[in-house]
């Protein structure tokens, strides 16, 4: 009997949809988007722009065309206004970053089966190290965080809080947006000293460097200077597998003030470990790339804290685009 929720054509659609994402990755890899700007160009001209074959050019301008990024008149490629405000490295907008992350991940998902029968990752954690590579990393955490970090900011009330401490923090996305928000919060972003020159910048441009400091360090291996009376630790769990989790909760709770809070935002599995579907594909990613991390379930990181003296644990309602949900609790 045939599952009402699927038919064939569904299933070869998904099955092929990588195709689309290829062609989408190698736009903005080559930079297309940029290329082309305002203009309306030839295939022989973008070619030229970017230093490709005007053949295989002209087949790429096409499938992005047809995929509605791109429009054509009498032989001249555009930008649409989504292209132009999404794609084209020059926006404000810009989404190529965590686009090219997808690109450099694809890798090892196509060794997906190999990860499943041995348990062990394919890729290292030093895949990343490369420059282009970190910075695509870095800066498309940026990119989710800045649609992602406003909701957080609106379902957790800060306003009586005065020091954050952004555990992993990357470039600073969320410590930003709390202190955007909170007029009285100063924050500190903890992360890996390579991480530095991308905060640097991304709080420089929100003009917050008098409020927003950052602390070099590995959260794991290294010390927590300071006491703060805000410890937020967004999607930095799902890297590890549970002993490390407790143990970068119990330091997380002893860098908190008397009563302070901690925050745990991260995608969320239910119960039963099967959804919600990103979460349920993250753990995968997780799977392929570190030796123990993945996605946890509601009722095992409420575990975790409740092993690290942590009281009053409650899931914050919250809905974002990639499903991602809010634990938080106090500091006995």
């Amino acid at each position: 009997m045939t599952d009402p929720d699927w038919d064939p054509e569904q299933l070869l659609r998904m099955s092929g949809i990588y195709w689309q994402s290829c062609a989408l990755h190698a736009g903005v890899k080559l930079d297309v988007f940029t290329a082309i700007g305002k203009e309306h160009l030839t295939e022989v001209e973008t070619a030229g722009k970017i230093g490709g074959n005007p053949r295989g050019v002209g087949m790429l301008l096409n499938a992005l065309t047809a995929m509605k990024l791109l429009v054509k008149t009498g032989g001249r490629y555009g930008n649409t206004p989504f292209g132009l405000s999404r794609l084209a490295k020059n926006s404000p907008d810009y989404l190529g970053w965590i686009i090219l992350h997808h690109h450099y991940l694809m890798e090892s998902w196509a060794r997906l089966d190999r990860a499943v029968k041995t348990g062990r990752p394919v890729r290292s954690r030093s895949s990343f190290s490369g420059a282009k590579r970190r910075e695509s990393f870095l800066m498309g955490m940026y990119n989710i965080a800045t649609k992602v970090a406003p909701l957080v900011v609106a379902a957790v009330d800060l306003k009586d809080s005065h020091h954050l401490l952004d555990l992993g923090g990357g470039p600073g996305t969320y410590a930003i947006h709390f202190c955007l928000a909170n007029p009285r919060l100063r924050a500190t972003v903890y992360d890996l000293p390579e991480t530095r020159p991308f905060a640097d910048r991304t709080i420089q441009r929100f003009g917050l460097s008098g409020r927003v400091e950052i602390q070099a360090g590995n959260h794991l291996k290294d010390r927590i200077r300071g006491t703060y009376d805000v410890v937020l630790l967004s999607q930095i769990l799902h890297g590890e597998g549970p002993k490390d989790c407790g143990k970068i909760i119990r330091k997380a709770v002893s860098s908190l003030e008397r009563s302070g809070r901690i925050i745990v935002h991260e995608f969320i599995l239910n119960d039963s470990m099967d959804g919600p579907l990103h979460s349920a594909l993250f753990s995968l990613n997780m799977l392929l790339g570190t030796p123990s991390g993945q996605s946890y379930s509601e009722s095992q990181i409420t575990d975790m804290l409740a092993k690290a003296c942590v009281k009053d644990i409650r899931r914050i309602p919250i809905e974002t685009p990639n499903h991602s949900g809010i634990i938080m609790g106090s500091a006995s």
